[in-house]
């Protein structure tokens, strides 16, 4: 019996969720898998349950499974709430808990999507990269931080501040990760960092320089993040797995998936030491303005649930029926709204889902 958690958030959460389950019901019965789900609440969800958007009983119900997965959180009518009760307050909170460290975002354009790209056709196509990202430091949780007020030329004001730091350890294991997923497909890693007027990036540089003594076979390159950024929209097919920390690869994930076509094309898996379980989630947003319209793209959670299959359950020719059923769907031409031109067959989230889950086999 495989135990997943599912985390039932904001937008268009429960119906993203709804086609990932659909999906993995069918997985069950052509591959003899038994799942049994536990749904839990998070962000603004629990907020209106709980008052506090990470429940400790979320918590506690994802550290008994054997894999989460995580629709999306968030909605504009939190906005005003203290910090630390909005629902994004809850991503980095069980990132934290469940000591999720590295993120590994693919960015695979498929071929019948090439159009959907704002890029040229001949700069897109064949783009496979994988983003290897730090998960828990950073900016995101370097302390001190807050704002404060200070006298500036006579005049108190306010001053905002976040620390980037990292510590060798945590750089240690994320450069680990990156080198191990290379292994499995290119065998090469770019380092992204601005080691050129960063302490942390200069830190970050050579503790990866010292594993990467460990992987002879794996050509590692660097590349300050805003030429990174730049050759991403002008070569993207140069790189294979990128390696950063969490600010740079939460902005250079999203732009792979604007590259790839949509957001709502792209899963993500985020991995822990293995002691507490591995985190599977769409890299989109809860999209509150599409909720309950029945327009919103389930491939990317259908996606995030084939990467479950494979990094936490070593099923990956369940996985790669997944993947398998998503492309032949998209062969036929079935397509959401946000992927979708003229002549091709427009179909709403539960007519995509059905589509996907009848191509598995």
């Amino acid at each position: 019996m495989k135990n997943i958690a599912v985390l039932e958030g904001d937008g268009v959460s429960d119906e993203i969720l709804s086609s990932a389950i659909k999906v993995l019901d069918k997985v069950s019965k052509v591959y003899n898998i038994d799942f049994k789900y536990t749904y839990l609440p998070i962000g603004g969800r629990a907020y209106e349950l709980e008052g506090v958007p990470l429940p400790d009983y979320t918590i506690e119900g994802c550290l008994e499974s054997d894999a989460v997965l995580l629709g999306a959180v968030g909605d504009w009518k939190y906005d005003k709430l203290d910090p630390s009760l909005r629902p994004e307050r809850a991503l980095l909170g069980i990132r934290k808990k469940l000591n999720l460290f590295a993120n590994l975002r693919p960015a695979k354009i498929f071929n019948e999507l090439l159009f959907s790209s704002p890029l040229k056709e001949e700069i897109v196509k064949d783009v496979d990269i994988m983003i290897v990202r730090e998960l828990t430091g950073d900016v995101y949780f370097g302390e001190p931080r807050g704002i404060t007020t200070k006298t500036i030329q006579g005049k108190e004001v306010r001053v905002g501040f976040n620390n980037m730091i990292y510590n060798e350890l945590e750089i240690e294991r994320i450069a680990h990760i990156a080198f191990q997923a290379a292994k499995k497909r290119n065998n090469k890693v770019c380092l992204v960092d601005k080691a050129n007027v960063l302490d942390v990036s200069r830190l970050f540089r050579e503790v990866t320089i010292e594993v990467s003594k460990n992987y002879p076979e794996v050509d590692l390159s660097f590349m300050y993040v805003d030429n990174c950024a730049m050759q991403l929209v002008s070569n993207p097919r140069q790189f294979d797995v990128i390696l950063t920390g969490n600010i740079f690869g939460d902005i250079l994930s999203d732009e792979t998936s604007t590259i790839c076509g949509s957001l709502g094309m792209l899963p993500s898996a985020s991995l822990s030491d293995s002691k507490t379980p591995y985190m599977y989630e769409p890299i989109h947003g809860s999209a509150p303005d599409i909720a309950g319209k029945n327009i919103v793209n389930p491939i990317a959670t259908i996606l995030s649930a084939a990467m479950m299959l494979e990094y936490s359950f070593s099923e990956t020719k369940a996985a790669n029926s997944i993947y398998n059923a998503v492309q032949q769907a998209l062969k036929e031409g079935y397509r959401t709204k946000d992927i979708y031109r003229e002549n091709d067959k427009l179909v709403s989230t539960v007519e995509m889902t059905d589509v996907i889950v009848k191509a598995i086999i």
